[in-house]
């Protein structure tokens, strides 16, 4: 992490490593702003104070190295940002005017999303920053992974039965808040239905009896034209003298016949005269028989009209795009489909609640394996920290969880009350701490002090280590008001805590730092005019010159570098790890 102008800082590098880093010096030389980088890196709030004086803005950069399948990963890349190498780079500026910028990645982001990654990337304990486990969900989250399969297995099935009933209760619901709906689509559907059941159209009906119609209506004029027709055809009974085309016919005929023998082109154009003579005999008749089956009939000619009208309405309501009554018939067996469906929404609806009865039944009884599950938890783990805290200078505090139900008229039944429930179970978890006897169990951000409550924080985590998948955890001050063995049992803890995850501490007592895994100091000088402080990291010499100096304020004293080295091979001893 490089960090510029931020606070006494000019420009300095801050080499993490993994395990256990502490981070020490002078009073005054900076430390407090190493905590600060990483919170401003992670979404910390931007205060324009932090500007180093002087300055136009304070930049804060960081390489955060991270697993490939870290789901902190994933939401960066979602987010736009690139990788280096399976690192994500990350920047925040604040400038003295108070603006504030965030990248992730080498793309620009909201701030909001550095304190969402934060989320999974650091747990931050101090005097006024205490993050992630004060919260109850945190709190329960984490009370899950400590008690492991216990929880983890019905848990599972809780969530897949919770996922179930919100399903069945959803479509449920969406089929009982729209019965009215449903009523009102069924009635329209049936009236439709008996409609076009009574009419029972016909494909290609409407054309046939349109063709029908228009026949019958000019039925007179048909008959007369056909008449005369014939008559100029064939010849009019009523008139023998008047000519006609078979009489003119046959007179051809007869004419190119008595000389056709002497010319094969006339005799083919008389054997065409022939072919006309049969097709002129054969109109004829038709046309006799056209006018003789042709009737004016009102009584015909009204019915079609009628139905005509009755297939016209059903056009008009049910027709398609082409407006044709095979559309009509279409809508209908669509329509049955439906009505069938809607009708079947009533023996549905039974059936569903009788289903969501059944789910309701057996997550009550998940959600109580769980509860027990996590009481039994709850037991183990505030044996566990309260012992953790009696090595911490606590020896009187008490942790407990504190697992209770709201009540629900509306939830489900878990030993005798209807309770609220979600998909984590009934419970609502929290941590309380008692910090000597005779006090009331208080949530721990208000059961503890400044400083207790680090401690109580790192009792919390070492306890949790493993479960919690934080990868880096932040510590200022958890020293705060202690010293001697309580100090070295601080150490020893956050070495132990160490073995699972990145820690940092930023630390004034020297039983503390001998346990880390890497040394930091936080150097300044001063030229008279401005102040820069840098970071170092030191070597083995110089961590007995700095614990010296931490121990007795003096770096080469005799007995503070015996008393240092003693303090390093005693924590670097199997028996303390």
């Amino acid at each position: 992490m490089r960090i510029r102008d931020l606070g006494v800082i000019d420009d300095a590098v801050v080499e993490l490593a993994p395990g256990f880093t502490a981070v020490t010096g002078e009073t005054g030389a900076g430390k407090t702003m190493v905590v600060t980088s990483l919170g401003l890196l992670l979404g910390g709030r931007a205060d324009p104070g932090l500007v180093r004086h002087g300055a136009g803005r304070a930049v804060v950069e960081g390489r955060l190295e991270l697993p490939a399948d870290s789901p902190v990963a994933a939401r960066a890349v979602e987010a736009g940002a690139e990788l280096d190498d399976g690192a994500l780079l990350v920047s925040r500026t604040v400038s003295a005017e108070g603006r504030s910028r965030a990248y992730v990645g080498g793309r620009a982001v909201p701030v909001g999303l550095l304190t969402e990654l934060g989320e999974d990337l650091i747990a931050v304990h101090g005097q006024t920053d205490q993050q992630r486990l004060l919260r109850p969900a945190r709190q329960r989250g984490a009370l899950d992974r400590y008690a492991g399969e216990s929880v983890a297995e019905p848990l599972a099935r809780y969530r897949e039965t919770y996922r179930a009933l919100r399903e069945v209760s959803a479509t449920l619901e969406e089929l009982t808040t729209r019965a009215r709906e449903r009523a009102q689509e069924a009635d329209l559907l049936r009236f439709g239905l008996d409609e076009i059941a009574a009419a029972e159209p016909v494909a290609g009906e409407d054309v046939e009896l349109a063709a029908e119609a228009e026949r019958l209506g000019h039925a007179d004029a048909l008959s007369s034209a056909a008449t005369l027709a014939h008559a100029a055809l064939a010849g009019d009974p009523a008139d023998p003298e008047a000519l006609d085309a078979g009489t003119l016919l046959a007179q051809s005929r007869r004419a190119l016949d008595a000389v056709r023998h002497h010319d094969e082109g006339l005799a083919a154009l008389a054997d065409r005269l022939n072919e006309v003579g049969y097709l002129l005999a054969d109109v004829a008749g038709d046309l006799a028989g056209y006018a003789d089956d042709l009737d004016a009939d009102p009584v015909r000619l009204a019915a079609v009209e009628d139905r005509r009208a009755v297939l016209a309405q059903l056009l008009r309501k049910y027709g398609g795009e082409e407006n044709t009554l095979a559309e009509v018939i279409a809508w209908a067996e669509a329509g049955s489909a439906r009505l069938a469906e809607l009708d079947g929404d009533d023996e549905r609806i039974d059936q569903l609640g009788a289903q969501e009865t059944e789910l309701r039944a057996e997550l009550a009884e998940l959600a109580a394996e769980v509860s027990a599950a996590r009481q039994a938890a709850a037991g183990r783990f505030a044996e566990a920290v309260s012992a953790e805290l009696a090595e911490l200078a606590m020896p009187h505090a008490r942790v407990t969880f504190s697992i209770t139900r709201v009540d629900d008229l509306a939830g489900i039944e878990v030993d005798g009350r209807s309770v609220a429930y979600g998909p984590h179970g009934v419970d609502e978890v929290e941590v309380l701490l008692a910090p000597h006897p005779g006090a009331q169990p208080r949530p721990i951000a208000k059961g503890a002090s400044g400083g207790e409550l680090s401690r109580v924080m790192l009792a919390v985590e070492v306890v949790f280590a493993g479960a919690d998948p934080v990868p880096t955890y932040l510590f200022d001050e958890v020293d705060a008001g202690v010293g001697g063995k309580a100090a070295v049992e601080i150490g020893r803890r956050l070495a132990k805590l160490a073995e699972t995850a990145q820690v940092v501490v930023v630390t004034h007592l020297p039983q503390v730092a001998a346990f880390a895994d890497r040394h930091l100091v936080v150097e300044k000088t001063n030229d008279g005019t401005v102040t820069r402080s840098g970071v170092k990291v030191l070597n083995d010499e110089e961590r007995v010159r700095e614990l010296s100096r931490m121990l007795a304020g003096l770096e080469d004293s005799e007995l503070g570098r015996a008393h240092a080295e003693e303090l390093l091979a005693a924590a670097r001893a199997p028996r303390h790890r």
